[in-house]
């Protein structure tokens, strides 16, 4: 009887809610429970998935930042991402020379497997990223990070040379996962005709109608040099401000401190290095401005920031490289190690540092990685997520076993552990051939397969062994960090097995 009676008790209080499923008032409920829990996950989300801000320079030497070298130049900025972050002192840039590293950061695939195979894009030539190529920004753009380019790009515009002058602005950033670009369409030191400004696919005050020929036909659009660093610092901050409630990430290179040395007359005086000091002390400014727009933002504790450099410096223009040997362009560690700057409060231990061996290569992987991101089979295949080494509580260990370095004419090297082969003898720069009435036709378009075919500026032969001599150079980094004593002829197997390890990469492809 008991159970009887409990069951239409039951049955009618089933009712009754039944009912009240039908009224306005619990629909609302039910509306602004999910309202309020899409909320919290959008929140939570938020917190997981850091703005991603990569700050790279162009030239700056290892030695060139106060916190590599207190006895160099000031560079407070760059030294309170040090302090707040994680320094690392084996960092490297997949080549010593400018473009090759723009398109292995933004693929994480070293740069001689495209068709561009020594030096560095010219004005006249197209874009050498593939726009079917995944990037950093278009995986994140695939998780609805919006993203922005600022600064120099030198890498190539349109699918034919001499895009420029025929006024075609495309294929460009916007076509290999940039939401917005505004910068330089090359380099600091472009010829006159490209000493201007590019705002997504259009030169900045341009006259309608006319193209960029020559210096005359741009002369209202040229830009200052002495002001480009303050005007691209302006675009950056602006990014940030216009984009802070969402996802971000910026791609922020840098024309400092590349030659010619054109600091504004503000920062003169800031290092006691005559113009570089005040060239370099632009930059680190450039970094201040901002960390200091993060904090206005109250967005530093989710943002990841990373301070790098394409190459080693230029010291005839007074770089620093620190204790490493060669310059730029070299196949010697001062062409390919770079400072490594990264900061994520309350992610990243501060204070902390990293002697593990990276490449910017793996700054794709990673971005990946913190976005919750699985990338496509053909993406960054040269790249090694470096969450483990950011997070020390991460679970996962850091697996790159090698690394790839290239020189301006081509000469390769590669590192496992302490060890460095270098495939050849000298610095691994020579001089080039060719002239730039020579590039009219080049680089060509395969018309089967619709590539661009491989290019090469034509160096000059690397020098050869003599009798008895030895073939190519071997390194024991961890004993001899400046690379002094050659131990090629010595080690015969581990130059036997960095060979086989450095040919298995090369025929590898993506």
């Amino acid at each position: 009887m008991f159970m009887c009676f409990w069951s239409l008790h039951r049955h009618r209080r089933m009712n009754d809610f039944l009912q009240k499923l039908t009224t306005l008032p619990f629909y609302l409920f039910i509306l602004f429970l999910t309202q309020v829990l899409y909320t919290q996950k959008l929140d939570a989300e938020l917190v997981k998935k850091p703005n991603i801000i990569v700050i790279m320079a162009d030239d700056l030497g290892y030695g060139d930042l106060s916190c590599y070298n207190p006895e160099t130049l000031a560079t407070p900025n760059c030294d309170r991402l040090a302090e707040e972050g994680m320094l690392f002192t084996d960092a490297h840039s997949p080549s010593a020379v400018c473009t090759p590293t723009r398109y292995a950061l933004l693929t994480g695939r070293y740069a001689w497997r495209s068709w561009l195979k020594d030096w560095v894009i010219n004005e006249r030539m197209p874009l050498l990223i593939d726009t079917k190529r995944p990037t950093i920004g278009s995986i994140l753009q695939e998780a609805d990070y919006t993203t922005g380019c600022v600064g120099k790009w030198h890498l190539g515009w349109g699918t034919k040379m001499n895009a420029y002058h025929n006024g075609i602005m495309k294929p460009g950033p916007l076509e290999v996962g940039f939401d917005h670009f505004f910068g330089v369409p090359n380099s600091h030191n472009s010829e006159p005709e490209m000493e201007v400004f590019v705002r997504g696919r259009t030169i900045v005050g341009q006259p309608e109608g006319v193209l960029p020929v020559d210096a005359d036909s741009v002369k209202e659009s040229r830009r200052s040099l002495e002001d480009t660093a303050i005007n691209l610092s302006k675009a950056a901050v602006e990014f940030i401000e216009e984009n802070h409630k969402k996802h971000f990430f910026l791609y922020y290179p840098t024309t400092n401190v590349h030659f010619p040395i054109t600091p504004n007359e503000r920062f003169q005086g800031r290092n006691p290095d005559d113009t570089y000091g005040a060239f370099v002390a632009e930059f680190d400014w450039a970094v201040g401005e901002v960390l200091d727009a993060l904090d206005r933002l109250e967005i530093a504790d989710n943002t990841l920031i990373v301070v790098t450099s394409d190459n080693g410096a230029k010291e005839r223009f007074g770089g620093n490289n620190g204790p490493w040997r060669g310059e730029k362009a070299e196949i010697h560690e001062a062409g390919h190690r770079v400072p490594f700057l990264a900061r994520w409060p309350g992610k990243i231990q501060a204070g902390s540092q990293e002697q593990a061996t990276i490449c910017l290569t793996d700054l794709m992987p990673t971005a990946a990685a913190l976005a919750g991101i699985n990338l496509p089979k053909r993406a960054a295949p040269d790249g090694y997520d470096l969450s483990p080494l950011l997070f020390k509580d991460s679970k996962s260990t850091f697996q790159r076993k090698a690394t790839v370095h290239h020189s301006i004419s081509g000469m390769f090297a590669i590192r496992i552990g302490p060890w460095k082969l270098i495939e050849g003898l000298g610095s691994g720069r020579t001089k080039f051939n060719i002239t730039l009435k020579d590039l009219e036709p080049v680089p060509q378009m395969n018309p089967e397969t619709g590539m661009l075919a491989d290019w090469s500026f034509q160096p000059d032969p690397f020098p050869q062994p003599g009798p008895g001599k030895p073939a190519g150079q071997l390194y024991n980094l961890k004993r001899d960090p400046g690379e002094t004593e050659n131990l090629y002829q010595t080690h015969p197997q581990i130059v036997k097995r960095l060979q086989k390890k450095l040919d298995q990469i090369r025929s590898s492809g993506d």
